[in-house]
């Protein structure tokens, strides 16, 4: 599909079908998950190994978080709204929402991604290749190779922190922060210039 395609597509929807398909997307990815932990995988690592409550991990999360919202808001500021154009999805569905519900999306985001493609794919298949699925899901950007390269090295970085940490609460409040913060400037238009979220 190329990309005049996609966007009549996502013009033909709704704000609302958008939300939708963003909360399907996120059931799908946690059904995956559960397959892929349970059956392909056998349980291997055990969730319990994975989540870990350590507050100097939970920091290290909320400080990577921060620093990459901040390059983001540079990089705004730095190059033109073409470089940021993901089709306005993101605008779309953060632009109406109330910030207590732009949290909720961006944590059962964070959540069901970091599962997926940190907690269970990385985990027994690599960095290389968590972070390749990951940037594929996310379709939109597949346009752009700025955005393209964005979210490849936003990934790396998260997938990294996982490796280091052992810690998937890391990689969640990470991922987390940076939907959240960013969702929020979209709402609040922060930016006089068209940005983009939901790594």
């Amino acid at each position: 599909m190329n990309k005049a395609k996609y966007t009549e597509i996502i013009n033909q929807l709704t704000d609302r079908d958008l939300l939708k398909n963003v909360y399907m997307t996120q059931f799908i990815l946690l059904i995956m998950a559960f397959v892929l932990h349970t059956i392909v995988f056998g349980w291997n690592p055990p969730i319990t190994k994975i989540f870990k409550y350590e507050w100097t991990d939970f920091i290290i999360g909320i400080i990577a978080g921060l620093a990459v919202v901040v390059m983001d808001i540079w990089l705004m500021n730095r190059f033109s709204a073409h470089y940021h154009d993901d089709g306005g999805v993101n605008k779309r569905v953060f632009q109406n929402r109330h910030p207590f519900h732009i949290a909720f999306i961006a944590l059962i985001v964070a959540f069901s991604e970091e599962l997926l493609f940190r907690g269970v794919i990385q985990s027994n298949l690599g960095l290389l290749l968590s972070c390749l699925l990951f940037a594929i899901m996310h379709y939109r950007y597949l346009f752009n190779p700025f955005l393209f390269a964005n979210v490849v090295l936003v990934s790396i970085v998260i997938g990294v922190l996982f490796e280091v940490t052992e810690n998937l609460w890391v990689t969640v409040i990470m991922h987390f922060l940076i939907d959240f913060l960013l969702g929020c400037i979209i709402r609040f238009n922060l930016f006089q210039k068209e940005i983009s979220a939901s790594k």
